[in-house]
């Protein structure tokens, strides 16, 4: 029995995505580019899609534009803001996405820019009161805060930030990648500069996210090429992976709040189960215990280390796919983790659900993380034989 779990990462394609997109490998195959009737068709489609995208965010089709994915929108986002109005300072945090934190790496080393790092509370959450004083002391500083996080879930109040920003003269970019899609956004309602988003993280195709930049803002392209998304990013567009981004969107949306409730049962299933699991030691990281707190599909679970070696590992070899990093193992643990005074010595285990995932899955994932357990030596001499009802 197979088992994904790990939609963090990335998710299976829709259903309806997939019917969405065929035409498009096939009879629907111009350049929108082209003047002709093979390319309009396809750039109907594009404009279309554009459309979508900046509907459900409450934004106008003209402030979106379309990308390879998050990672190229970030980079985007990051150096064009910094190269076209002389940013010279940035606030960001220290468990950002590695795709935020290489791109203001690099231009820390080339002495474009100083950063400042945002405290956090024990759980990860960002210290708004240090934010403002670091934006006191810096005004006109660019603000790079995730809106939800990949590997705790903590949601920020980006709302909050946004207000900091206006007040500070301050540019506010928040990586969205894993809250577009699974949050309400409303950009009429929180002002931001830059936001991004990855359709794989949405049960949309992989190669293919877009950036929205607020129209009261300009920034430098970093790609070059034949003008497509009006100067911005040059290239000729992926089509199916555009048509596909924004079926996945759409759909996402539609079925919001009961995907939300489906998958915030599973989370709270899963807590419960481990809870009676009898494995002594399980805590969660960050805030991805609570509901309220946190993306509701991440849970990301501190589990004693095994002599017998990595868990994830072990459930892997059982068909079960979930990802973390270890503390237990030269390998180390997550940046992420690390930025966190807690749970250095265990390993740390996420898991992340999606729509698609059964509450007999949960039931075969803490069946098979208690048989890990009681076949290892040391858990087998430290603590009593585990024991797991799979009622529910």
């Amino acid at each position: 029995m197979e088992i994904y779990c790990d939609n963090a990462a990335t998710t299976a394609l829709d259903p309806e995505v997939i019917e969405a997109i065929l035409p498009f490998f096939t009879a629907s195959f111009g350049n929108p580019s082209s003047t002709h009737w093979a390319g309009r068709k396809v750039k109907d489609a594009v404009d279309d899609a554009r459309k979508t995208v900046a509907s459900v965010l409450n934004a106008s089709a003209e402030e979106i534009y379309f990308t390879s994915g998050a990672t190229e929108a970030i980079n985007l986002a990051i150096s064009g803001a910094i190269e076209t109005y002389d940013i010279n300072h940035v606030v960001t945090s220290k468990i950002e996405h590695k795709a935020v934190l290489q791109t203001i790496l690099q231009h820390e080393k080339t002495g474009d820019i100083e950063t400042s790092f945002v405290k956090l509370d024990e759980r990860g959450n960002v210290d708004l009161y240090h934010l403002e004083n670091l934006l006191r002391a810096n005004p006109q500083t660019l603000i790079c805060l995730m809106h939800g996080n990949n590997e705790i879930g903590n949601l920020t109040d980006i709302q909050a930030i946004s207000k900091l920003a206006q007040r500070y003269d301050s540019i506010f970019f928040t990586d969205t990648t894993q809250t577009i899609g699974k949050q309400w956004i409303d950009l009429t309602q929180t002002p931001i500069d830059f936001l991004v988003g990855s359709a794989h993280k949405f049960h949309g195709p992989k190669g293919v996210g877009f950036i929205y930049i607020n129209k009261k803002q300009r920034i430098k392209a970093q790609i070059f090429g034949g003008g497509q998304e009006k100067g911005q990013r040059g290239g000729t567009e992926n089509v199916t992976g555009i048509v596909g981004l924004a079926k996945a969107l759409e759909v996402a949306y539609r079925d919001l709040d009961s995907n939300h409730s489906t998958v915030c049962k599973l989370k709270q299933y899963t807590v419960s189960k481990l809870a009676i699991s009898g494995i002594e030691g399980i805590c969660y990281n960050g805030e991805s215990h609570s509901l309220e707190n946190s993306l509701v599909n991440i849970l990301n679970v501190s589990f004693p280390c095994l002599a017998a070696g990595s868990l994830v590992k072990s459930l892997d070899s059982l068909g079960i796919a979930v990802s973390g990093g270890s503390a237990c193992s030269s390998q180390g643990s997550s940046h992420v983790i690390s930025a966190l005074p807690c749970q250095k010595d265990k390993e740390n285990v996420r898991l992340s659900f999606s729509k698609f995932n059964t509450f007999d899955e949960i039931d075969h994932i803490v069946q098979a993380i208690v048989s890990i357990y009681n076949a290892d030596p040391v858990s087998r001499n430290s603590q009593s034989r585990f024991h797991y009802e799979l009622t529910h």
